[in-house]
């Protein structure tokens, strides 16, 4: 990803932010961001001495500040307030991380809310989230989907995108005009290079991953479980299996989209850039005890492969490439698997009964066929 794609400064913040993490490769980063291994050290060392001014090209940043005043911190919330929506808690943690001197309890901030009229009793009374399972480590699961289509005023943007399950960090977030599998793999391909791979990878029942629960095995699926990547499909009509990034989706409505009107596809995704800058490095998140996700992600050490690789079946089985229309040949007859697979070699492992074989991709079990069964299969 390289540092013009998006503004600079909001790439020499990720980079420091993750840097930072214990046990960061900072040399690997170096090379994922596209910078040199003393130009990463450079903004480190300015981010830990100077706080976000340090990134500015040339700091302007003063020796010694004035403490802010009472007046400039209540404007200073409000403006946040008009611009994501959010409430006591996320201003509070976010002015302290600003600088801001003295700052009060986050009830303190409510009651500001309510004497401009920015809120009422009923949205202040507190919630209970759901507690939700989470994965131990960064990158052991990412949810993709995609939000819902809204209209700009040219097309309508179908909004990808794909979640760390376990820090939260919004990977994708990209303004696509289909949700076909060439669009998806190209912005996959682009966060694959930039943050390595993923152990698995949860998706719906709906294309491009997946028509139903018999038919999960689609170009798409086929191409990441080639990369090593584990596709693990939601239960069918129970949306709350890809909680995260549900979650996510209402977020990103109640403070972008339904705040915007577009223009196109690049105003959708300039606002984006910024907007995914802001989610994952300033707005504190109540599900990471106010933290902000790039504070608790790290990106994979598996690097993603321009080539895929070959695939190494166990010597035992038997390799056939699948044809168009994922007919298999097979003693000298043919057989049926999904057509996603066309192209793709699959192994053949003999059962426990004469004529019977088992069809497995990588790991994926696709078909049982019966060389005795006039049909094909058992």
């Amino acid at each position: 990803m390289p540092w013009q794609e998006v503004s600079t400064m909001s790439l020499r913040k990720e980079f420091v932010i993750l840097a930072l993490q214990p046990g960061a490769n900072r040399r690997a980063l170096c090379r994922r961001y596209g910078i040199s291994a003393p130009t990463g050290y450079k903004w480190i060392g300015r981010y830990l001495s100077e706080g976000d001014e340090g990134l500015d090209e040339h700091s302007r940043r003063p020796h010694h500040s004035p403490h802010r005043t009472h007046d400039a911190l209540e404007q200073a919330a409000l403006a946040l307030h008009r611009e994501f929506g959010w409430g006591g808690r996320k201003l509070a943690r976010r002015l302290r991380d600003l600088g801001y001197q003295d700052v009060p309890s986050p009830s303190t901030f409510t009651a500001i809310l309510h004497r401009h009229g920015l809120i009422t009793p009923e949205q202040s009374l507190k919630h209970q989230p759901w507690q939700r399972f989470e994965y131990p480590i960064p990158n052991a699961l990412w949810q993709m989907d995609f939000k819902g289509h809204f209209p700009t005023a040219t097309v309508r943007c179908h909004a990808l995108t794909v979640l760390d399950d376990h820090s939260r960090f919004n990977l994708v977030l990209h303004a696509c005009a289909n949700e076909q599998t060439t669009t998806v793999k190209h912005a996959l391909c682009k966060t694959f290079r930039h943050y390595g791979l993923p152990q698995r990878l949860l998706v719906d029942n709906g294309a491009p991953w997946g028509s139903d629960a018999r038919h999960r095995l689609t170009p798409l699926t086929v191409w990441l479980t080639r990369l090593g990547i584990r596709v693990i499909h939601s239960r069918p009509y129970h949306p709350q299996t890809m909680g995260k990034d549900e979650r996510f989706h209402r977020t990103l409505n109640d403070e972008l989209i339904k705040r915007q009107r577009f223009d196109d596809l690049a105003h959708c995704q300039r606002r984006f850039d910024h907007y995914r800058y802001v989610y994952n490095l300033e707005r504190p998140h109540e599900s990471l005890g106010m933290d902000v996700p790039g504070e608790h992600y790290q990106p994979s050490p598996r690097a993603f492969p321009e080539t895929l690789p070959a695939l190494d079946y166990p010597s035992g089985d038997i390799v056939r490439k699948v044809q168009v229309r994922g007919d298999l040949y097979f003693k000298g007859r043919i057989f049926r698997v999904p057509k996603a697979l066309w192209g793709q070699p699959v192994a053949l492992r003999p059962g426990a009964q004469d004529g019977k074989f088992s069809v497995y991709f990588c790991h994926i079990h696709v078909a049982e066929i019966d060389l005795d069964n006039p049909h094909g299969y058992g």
